[in-house]
């Protein structure tokens, strides 16, 4: 009877937005006109994402792994009994279908988001694009790369002054982080790598997290950033005089530049 009234078994789908920022279709149309822009001229384009913190330890995780004896985990996920936690940081390459994954066990912070770039560009971006001196990084407005606080400029604005880079930054709109490449290119493919395996330590997620892979190619460096990195930071009070940041003048709170330093 249900079935002939037209009921089926469904699972929630995550579609309603729950809010529309005005400017939202004129970033997008900018983000577009940026990204085409610079893969067209060979220059690379990355995008950026914290994926959610797991808890270490033996506890339960979604899915099935073959073992010739029973997978025995803690009856329940509490905080409290966990090892610490891991946090990775994405990059994902859009032009060479190729990621990196910066794992680090103490805070999601602007200077962890930036020396995640940094280790990247010195070990994969300096090699693929050797001779460009410009970065695109597609991100969310919020976490470790707000697009709302001046640290996360500062600690730009360094990077861009050690590797001589102009780092060009493009938000996405609130409510849009499924929009980001990084959503649907590369977190759940590392989702499915770890799928009913307990990350008992940082080094175990490191080693599943490394054998993500897709039919497309899709490779995946994995590294640990053994460092804490402190929260509750302020940007320096002559930071906003002295900085080199340039704001476009069209939406300057999700479109700007970080230049290098001269002298």
């Amino acid at each position: 009877m249900l079935h002939e009234s037209g009921y089926r078994r469904r699972k929630p789908q995550k579609k309603q937005t729950m809010g529309q920022n005005a400017d939202r279709n004129a970033q997008f149309e900018k983000i577009a006109h940026l990204r085409k822009e610079y893969l067209d001229a060979g220059k690379p384009v990355i995008s950026i994402y914290t994926k959610k913190k797991e808890l270490l330890g033996n506890f339960y995780r979604e899915g099935i792994v073959d073992s010739a004896e029973p997978v025995i985990v803690n009856d329940h996920d509490f905080p409290s009994a966990s090892d610490g936690k891991v946090i990775p940081h994405g990059i994902y390459d859009l032009s060479k279908n190729t990621a990196s994954l910066h794992l680090n066990a103490s805070h999601d912070t602007t200077e962890f988001a930036c020396e995640s770039i940094e280790l990247w560009w010195n070990e994969q971006g300096r090699r693929d694009y050797p001779n460009h001196n410009e970065l695109l990084i597609l991100c969310d407005g919020g976490g470790s790369n707000s697009a709302l606080t001046y640290i996360f400029k500062e600690d730009l604005q360094a990077l861009s002054n050690r590797l001589g880079l102009v780092i060009r930054i493009a938000h996405y709109p609130p409510y849009c982080s499924k929009y980001n490449p990084m959503e649907h290119r590369l977190f759940p493919h590392v989702t499915y790598a770890c799928k009913g395996v307990s990350l008992e330590s940082i080094e175990t997620a490191a080693h599943y997290m490394s054998k993500t892979e897709t039919t497309t190619g899709l490779a995946v460096t994995v590294r640990i950033i053994d460092k804490v990195f402190e929260t509750g930071r302020k940007y320096a009070a002559d930071f906003k005089k002295n900085m080199t940041i340039q704001f476009d003048k069209f939406l300057p709170k999700w479109n700007y530049r970080a230049i290098p330093a001269t002298g």
